[in-house]
């Protein structure tokens, strides 16, 4: 199957990490049977420990445009926030090949008026926002009330839930050390995510990274009812950061015991849909 990676990076991003290259993106795509893959830019200072921006995410995808599509990336608290209006520089990328926004990853409330600038830009602009959860970056409380009044909010603004508070969700008995790890015990039923997925047209969830590989392998017999019942709603990725990094997920997401028109959704269909392949 070919597939559609929702979350990958490139550059240096984690020290002592090698360096990530374009190349070394492609060799991994190949390796992994993955046609194309998004990449997005790191402008936040939060979560690693290097930058990498979206000029440079956009000159690599405009090297290997049949591969590689851009995300834009802009730190919520640039200039003076009262005035700063961000939609004319999203637009501008927009203009220049990026299909979405994101990784979001600011240290700040997922609600904030700030961020709310950018959710309105992306849903005028017609392109989904990934935003990472966890207990320091795009915080909000157990059950997520927060990014769901930005989902009622925000209509027209496709919200892409990731990291470890939006999938520690897929289980209803979330505690606040969930929020920052990895929790192995069983899914008790009802948890919000699925909630959100089956009643928010307009919310998907990135499968990539630990959080997104362990929400599919600590409890596999609810995983393949959730990836069936979600599989309109639900998109691959690897968030690949670092050269030589494994990733499972998408071995995991085979070996799920999904049906054949479920994986192809969540595998590559979803995407080629949300971002207009």
């Amino acid at each position: 199957m070919n597939w559609i990676d929702i979350h990958m990076h490139i550059g240096k991003i984690v020290f002592g990490k090698p360096r990530l290259t374009a190349r070394d993106v492609l060799v991994k795509m190949d390796e992994l049977g993955i046609e194309k893959a998004c990449l997005l830019p790191i402008e936040n200072p939060e979560e690693t420990d290097y930058y990498v921006t979206t000029a440079q995410v956009i000159a690599a995808a405009r090297r290997h445009p049949d591969r590689l599509i851009p995300f834009c990336n802009i730190d919520p608290r640039r200039r003076e926030a009262s005035s700063f209006d961000p939609l004319p520089m999203i637009k501008s990328y927009v203009e220049r090949g990026c299909r979405g926004f994101g990784e979001s990853l600011s240290g700040l409330w997922v609600d904030d008026k700030r961020l709310q600038k950018i959710y309105a830009a992306c849903g005028e602009l017609g392109i989904p926002i990934l935003i990472h959860m966890d207990r320091y970056r795009n915080r909000d409380y157990i059950g997520l009330p927060r990014l769901e009044r930005m989902l009622r909010k925000f209509p027209e603004t496709v919200f892409i839930g990731h990291a470890t508070h939006w999938w520690s969700e897929i289980s209803a008995d979330v505690t606040r050390e969930d929020l920052q790890g990895y929790p192995q015990r069983k899914v008790v039923p009802g948890g919000r995510v699925d909630y959100l997925l089956q009643n928010y047209p307009n919310v998907y969830g990135d499968l990539s990274a630990g959080s997104g590989d362990n929400a599919m392998t600590r409890d596999r017999e609810f995983a393949r009812s959730f990836l069936e019942r979600n599989q309109d709603k639900l998109l691959f990725g690897t968030d690949l950061v670092y050269k030589g990094q494994k990733v499972p997920n998408a071995e995991h997401l085979q070996n799920s015991g999904i049906t054949k028109e479920a994986l192809e959704k969540i595998g590559f269909k979803n995407a080629q849909r949300l971002l207009g392949l």
